[in-house]
């Protein structure tokens, strides 16, 4: 590989997609990314290995959809860490690392006999990452949560939600990639300052704290004004809460399940959005306070206006007036059709050693000079064991065999 992260390797045991989400960034700028599974459970300590979405009719291990996305361009082995063996391999392969990166929970890697001191005691430089639901210290640590736990407990689910109805959250996993991304990070980070200072560090990662930390506004109108975020009036996260607007929602419009997004900043906005409709009742709405005080009203007949509207031909209408406007984009026409994601290369194409040629989520950034790139698949299942253990480790491919035979890897 080459990239800008050319120079590091990682010892990898992240899954899902809070961890693995990490270490594909890593590996998309060139990092040399070495993923170690469990030959015994076929790697399933990543609940996605093997798991849909599938390409076609295969199914299988090496199959799954979403853990060929989360794990590009990384190099996959196995290891029984149940043997001795095992374990000295490990020991061998971290020495030659610059990170070791997991999200079990709390005190897995401990349990192995490779905690923080015992990595330290193998390379005392070794930065270590660990991403876990509470961190490992304080009461919650021994909790186990995946994304929609984290998003609960950090609050996030309860600021988005309809009146009369229970908090909606913010959408199923939002928090597993978050995590990710805060996961990578931190990574980063401790790499910095280990080329600056030669020295490593753990690094640990409390994911509900991260999700904490993204309900600042709502803390400080609490803190500072003594508002809640959900007043007596009733809750609505479709519309503004902090710069007042009227209308400002998300509005049906024809076909099934389609919808609009439309906002207005202020009296010229609507306004001119009033024009546009050229109905009678929109001359009820005159003033900011007028609509506010009658929003349920307004949002209604709006609502009746825009069902018999197609969402993108109104969205083009709309912005050619300068009206705050989108409409709400499905997968596959975000994915295929929207020429913006199409023009960032945001869905690259990779080579699966099974499944072929596979499109892919990129990254949502390009570098001018040391751009990230994508070419290889997730790797199947110990895919990649003899050419590590050998180019990297010095075993011959006779001692691979025999390793392989005693159910080391």
């Amino acid at each position: 590989m080459t990239g800008a992260l050319s120079h590091f390797r990682i010892c990898d045991f992240t899954g899902q997609l809070a961890g693995a989400g990490a270490t594909k960034w890593l590996a998309a700028f060139g990092a040399n990314v070495i993923r170690i599974e469990d030959p015994v459970k076929q790697g399933r300590w990543d609940i996605l290995r093997g798991t849909g979405p599938f390409i076609d009719d295969r199914r299988g291990i090496d199959m799954g959809g979403a853990f060929n996305n989360h794990n590009t361009n990384k190099k996959g082995i196995t290891l029984n860490l149940r043997t001795s063996k095992g374990k000295e391999i490990l020991t061998e392969l971290i020495k030659i690392s610059d990170a070791v990166t997991e999200n079990f929970a709390e005190g897995v890697l401990n349990k192995w006999g490779f905690g923080y001191e015992s990595l330290k005691a193998i390379k005392p430089d070794i930065v270590y990452v660990s991403n876990c639901g509470f961190g490992h210290k304080g009461p919650y640590s021994s909790f186990k949560t995946w994304g929609p736990i984290v998003q609960a407990v950090s609050g996030l689910t309860f600021s988005s939600a309809l009146p009369g109805q229970p908090p909606a959250g913010w959408g199923y996993s939002y928090m597993d990639h978050t995590g990710g991304y805060y996961m990578a990070m931190a990574i980063m980070l401790a790499l910095l300052e280990r080329d600056k200072s030669g020295e490593g560090q753990w690094v640990d990662l409390a994911c509900t704290e991260a999700g904490l930390s993204l309900n600042g506004p709502a803390l400080l109108d609490w803190t500072v004004n003594n508002r809640p975020m959900r007043q007596p009036d009733g809750f609505s996260s479709n519309r503004s809460q902090y710069s007042l607007m009227a209308p400002h929602g998300m509005y049906p419009c024809s076909g099934d399940d389609e919808w609009i997004a439309i906002a207005c900043r202020d009296d010229n906005d609507w306004q001119v959005l009033a024009s546009f409709i050229n109905e009678v009742w929109c001359g009820d709405y005159s003033s900011l306070e007028n609509r506010l005080d009658r929003q349920d009203e307004l949002d209604e007949s709006i609502e009746n206006w825009t069902k018999q509207k197609e969402k993108f031909d109104l969205q083009d209408r709309l912005r050619q007036l300068s009206i705050p406007v989108a409409a709400v984009q499905k997968p596959g026409e975000r994915i295929d059709h929207d020429p913006t994601t199409g023009n960032f290369a945001l869905w690259p194409t990779v080579t699966h050693s099974e499944m072929g040629d596979v499109r892919v989520d990129g990254l949502p950034v390009h570098f001018s000079e040391t751009d990230w790139e994508m070419t290889a698949g997730g790797p199947c299942l110990s895919e990649h064991t003899e050419e590590v253990l050998v180019e990297l480790l010095g075993m011959t491919s006779g001692e691979v065999v025999k390793l392989r035979e005693e159910g080391v890897i």
